[in-house]
């Protein structure tokens, strides 16, 4: 059994480069456990082959050993070891034997095989489900804003090293909650994306890193949500700023009620003012800053209001600021490249309404709590 042993070793030095590329611990593991296999068979061959083999040496290897070396090896190395016996078979078969050692190694290898394919489907299972789990919890973290150095843990752990980073919201489909993660892990395969995904009552949230584009990302997930709005939150740098990007997608889910005609999927951006009205203070903030502050101090900003109180009347604009109608013209572009939103557009003058109206009452509070 000891020169067996030493045999298979020096057979798998010699024809297989992944393993003399292992560690030397895990390589002294690796010839433990093949005298165990050849020990395991010398005994079961004692006892004439009549029961079915014990296969138990595979609980020798630590379970490090296992996620070190994939099934594929495993099976080499097993090639190696039954190459190493039936090359030494005349030495160790009893006069007139061979035959009944071949077929006695057949029916040995054969189980083993059966063994090894159980530990690896084993070991799958528990990985798929710890996997699982650590998927929940990241989504639930970012969904929280609980954002420590135990999310980048998980996602290490995962195999997370995407960037950038989106989160995409939408109501979840029927079925199994299950089936629907599983098949969009299987889908960030395919195309070369990390995904990670959670199903939260009736919400789907998809965690999307390292899509060329927002827009690309979304639709390469869309089609797995159920009916109902999608929102995709703005794209961050990696996955710690994901919180951002999921609350905002989860702000404009909850607020897309507000817009029924919005498009399918729907960037959060485009949601600022129904999620502002429906209580979001990020929104709310994002909304005076790109709308009310670059215009405050100057005619803008009483063109702007104007002009919407005049229902978007160039004319009548005109007259009650007593300018000329192209000089309201030079002031609704130069709003325009300000804010990025057009007066002249329905969407747009919404926005830039509600962004007025929420200017003025910030401006209203800071001054009464300057009188109290």
């Amino acid at each position: 059994m000891g020169s067996l042993g030493t045999a298979a070793m020096a057979r798998m030095d010699e024809q297989l480069p992944w393993f003399r590329a292992l560690s030397a611990e895990d390589r002294s593991w690796v010839g433990l456990v093949a005298q165990a296999g050849i020990a395991a068979f010398v005994e079961w061959f004692q006892q004439a082959g009549r029961d079915t083999p014990s296969i138990e040496f595979f609980g020798t290897a630590p379970r490090e050993l296992k996620r070190s070396i994939s099934l594929q090896q495993t099976v080499d190395i097993v090639r190696v070891v039954v190459e190493v016996v039936e090359a030494q078979a005349h030495e160790l078969a009893a006069a007139g034997g061979e035959d009944q050692l071949q077929q006695a190694m057949l029916r040995y290898t054969r189980d083993v095989a059966f063994a090894a394919a159980h530990v690896y489907a084993r070991e799958a299972e528990a990985r798929g489900s710890w996997d699982a789990r650590l998927e929940a919890l990241i989504v639930d973290a970012l969904v929280r804003g609980e954002v420590d150095d135990g999310l980048h843990s998980w996602a290490a752990a995962l195999g997370w090293t995407s960037s950038p980073v989106v989160v995409i919201a939408g109501h979840a489909p029927e079925g199994d909650p299950r089936a629907v993660i599983d098949g969009l892990r299987e889908k960030g395969r395919r195309i070369g994306m990390d995904l990670l995904a959670g199903v939260q009552a009736d919400r789907l949230i998809v965690i999307v890193g390292g899509a060329g584009s927002v827009d690309d990302a979304a639709r390469q997930v869309v089609a797995r949500f159920g009916v109902g709005p999608i929102v995709i939150g703005p794209e961050v740098p990696d996955l710690h700023a994901a919180a951002r990007s999921a609350r905002a997608a989860l702000a404009g889910l909850k607020a897309s009620s507000g817009w029924p005609d919005a498009p399918r999927p729907v960037h959060a951006e485009d949601l600022l003012a129904e999620r502002a009205l429906d209580g979001d203070i990020d929104a709310r903030e994002q909304l005076i800053e790109n709308v009310y502050l670059p215009l405050a101090g100057t005619p803008l900003l009483d063109t702007l209001a104007t002009y919407l109180e005049q229902g978007t009347s160039l004319e009548a604009t005109a007259r009650l600021l007593f300018v000329h109608p192209n000089t309201v013209r030079y002031r609704l572009k130069k709003i325009t490249e300000l804010t990025g939103y057009q007066p002249t557009e329905g969407r747009s003058a919404f926005t830039l309404q509600v962004g007025l109206i929420l200017g003025r009452l910030s401006e209203s509070a800071v001054t009464w709590r300057a009188l109290t």
